[in-house]
């Protein structure tokens, strides 16, 4: 399990690790794409429209966490081997929007086409694709798996952005499972002790 830095640490992680393949490609096929800019996690700061919008340096490619949901299947199931009166890890899914920025069609589809193709044949995060902020633990694994989002979601989505639409894909990061471990929250109270003496009289 990993600890509560994991949400970023999986942006930053998918972020490097298209960075990283990107810079890797040999150079034949690194000259049929743009030269990309930028590889970057969004905020929704930085999404949102209007005067003092981010424009990120085109071509680029962003990854902005819009959605984050509890996992149907693994909510509530308990660590196998862990006591009865542990909390289970609080289990989660990711919905990442995948962003290219670019300045002609040409340009667009070769950025959007290629890192599709990565995520489609690395479907998997390991342990040593993710980065140490998070507290992965050795096997550990994440899923990468496309999302489809219907024509009117992702309008919607837009829309909140106040931006005119950008090329857009989604992708769902699962499961990401978070330790329960709150030293923070008080023990219960098992038992009390009341002392009883005649009145005026100090127990």
């Amino acid at each position: 399990m990993a600890n509560l830095f994991a949400i970023h640490s999986i942006g930053e992680s998918l972020v490097s690790y298209l960075r990283h393949a990107y810079e890797a490609l040999p150079a034949e096929q690194r000259a049929k794409l743009p030269n990309v800019q930028a590889f970057e996690l969004f905020s929704s700061k930085e999404m949102g429209g209007g005067p003092n919008a981010t424009e990120p340096t085109r071509p680029a490619l962003t990854l902005y966490l819009y959605r984050v949901t509890m996992n149907e299947h693994l909510r509530n199931q308990p660590v196998t081997g862990a006591s009865a009166s542990a909390r289970p890890p609080l289990a989660l899914d990711l919905h990442y929007l995948l962003t290219v920025w670019a300045e002609d069609a040409k340009d667009e589809h070769r950025l959007l086409g290629w890192a599709m193709n990565l995520l489609h044949t690395h479907q998997t995060l390991s342990a040593s694709d993710l980065n140490e902020d998070g507290g992965w633990r050795p096997g550990e694994m994440v899923q990468l798996i496309p999302a489809e989002l219907s024509n009117e979601d992702l309008m919607r989505i837009w829309d909140t952005f106040q931006r005119p639409y950008t090329l857009s894909v989604s992708y769902i990061a699962r499961v990401i499972r978070i330790d329960a471990t709150d030293d923070s929250v008080a023990k219960a109270v098992v038992a009390r002790r009341l002392s009883f003496g005649d009145r005026g009289e100090t127990p």
